[in-house]
């Protein structure tokens, strides 16, 4: 995941066991112990880098957030946790009536993205697709994920540990980044 910019772990896993030689089935880690590895990983090798890679998609996560304002944005996946890789996607969830909302939003700004679909699960094993845009700033990718009103209040179970994902409003992330600054 840390070299090859692989943002699955069901991918990442099959792509280990078979450079291993083992079988794809059973005995592979569970997702959190390969996030707890590659965060070790991260901070062995790329300790400073990596401070600095947080820091900058962060700062331009919360400019993103800024723009974005008035569709409730809240920040998730591996730039909310600190474990990004040269191929993280900054990941913001916003809320809106329509979907189309936010293609509306991003031409009239004159923003270039893709179109595409989000696939979350939820609980009792239920999968959703959402909407999702994702466009390009300071050669970072930036996908949103759009939710109606009503499906905003149920966060998606994280992708790491089963448990509802971790989100972010604007005040919380600027408030990450000034601890972070502090000696």
């Amino acid at each position: 995941m840390a070299e090859e910019g692989v943002r699955d772990f069901q991918t990442a896993k099959r792509k280990a066991a078979a450079r291993l030689g083992l079988p794809e089935t059973k005995h592979l880690p569970g997702n959190d112990e390969v996030d707890s590895a590659l965060q070790e990983y991260l901070r062995l090798f790329h300790g400073g880098r990596l401070t600095q890679s947080v820091r900058r998609l962060r700062e331009l996560a919360a400019e993103a957030m800024r723009f974005l304002s008035k569709f409730d944005p809240r920040l998730v996946g591996p730039v909310l946790s600190g474990t990004v890789t040269s191929a993280s996607a900054i990941e913001i969830h916003l809320t809106a009536d329509f979907s189309e909302e936010i293609g509306f939003w991003l031409q009239e700004h004159s923003i270039p993205y893709e179109q595409t679909d989000r696939r979350l699960r939820f609980g009792g094993d239920r999968q959703e697709s959402f909407p999702a845009y994702r466009f390009t700033a300071d050669n970072v990718p930036i996908e949103l994920c759009i939710f109606d009103r009503r499906e905003a209040r149920e966060p998606p179970l994280s992708p790491v540990d089963g448990k509802p994902m971790k989100r972010a409003n604007l005040r919380e992330v600027e408030n990450l980044m000034s601890e972070a600054a502090e000696p």
